[in-house]
């Protein structure tokens, strides 16, 4: 089956924040919230919230150009394989695409539509290539990236303004997002050397936090444009 959309949600800071409201982003909610850190699920749930409003500066409409309920998804479990319950046998980025993907089968969603889902996370760290997969792909990797606030790159930084992000951050706070996301990123990368292939994000990481004890992205932060 194809996954349910929405309209885009109404202005204001309550629509700003709302989440889609259907069985399957519920059901994607019950699933991640309990196995991934405050601050990891608030940064997914803001990835969406952050990757909507760049659809809207595209001119792209939910039901139309994109699924809401795949984007949804997509961004809510992009760093599923970091989560406490990981199965911690490949990098973190495929083993989380995995998982989403068997978890949309499961409930009926299409191959094709979980197949969309799966590219979205597992290409979620390469920019310049998750950005020519697809709508789907181009707005997980820029919604991911406009929360991270300009480290990661970002082209679409005047996507979100700052009255946008303090509504956004009043309902799902940063909680030290960088931090505890390298952490839980390095600890998955050191459970199995297939976590962590050399010259991949969670390779460099490991590799960093080992040899420097601080990795450049914590660094790099300092001068982000939400300051963690």
């Amino acid at each position: 089956m194809t996954a349910h959309t929405h309209e885009t949600p109404p202005a204001g800071a309550e629509g700003l924040t709302a989440l889609p409201g259907t069985p399957l982003a519920e059901a994607v909610v019950e699933l991640i919230r309990p196995v991934e850190t405050p601050s990891v699920f608030n940064h997914s749930i803001r990835s969406y919230l952050f990757a909507r409003l760049l659809a809207d500066r595209l001119g792209l409409s939910a039901g139309s150009d994109y699924s809401d309920d795949l984007l949804f998804t997509a961004c809510a479990m992009h760093d599923l394989g970091v989560a406490a319950d990981s199965p911690n046998r490949q990098r973190f980025e495929v083993e989380g695409a995995d998982r989403a993907a068997e978890f949309l089968v499961g409930r009926g969603v299409s191959a094709s539509d979980a197949d969309q889902v799966w590219q979205a996370i597992a290409l979620h760290t390469s920019s310049g290539i998750a950005n020519r997969r697809g709508t789907l792909c181009l707005l997980v990797r820029e919604g991911v990236a406009l929360d991270f606030g300009g480290p990661m790159g970002n082209e679409y930084v005047e996507a979100v303004s700052d009255e946008q992000a303090d509504a956004v951050h009043a309902v799902y706070p940063r909680l030290n997002m960088v931090g505890s996301l390298v952490d839980a990123i390095v600890a998955q990368a050191a459970k199995d050397p297939r976590n962590a292939p050399r010259y991949s994000i969670p390779g460099e990481l490991l590799r960093e936090r080992e040899e420097f004890g601080r990795t450049r992205m914590e660094h790099s932060f300092r001068s982000s444009r939400w300051g963690n």
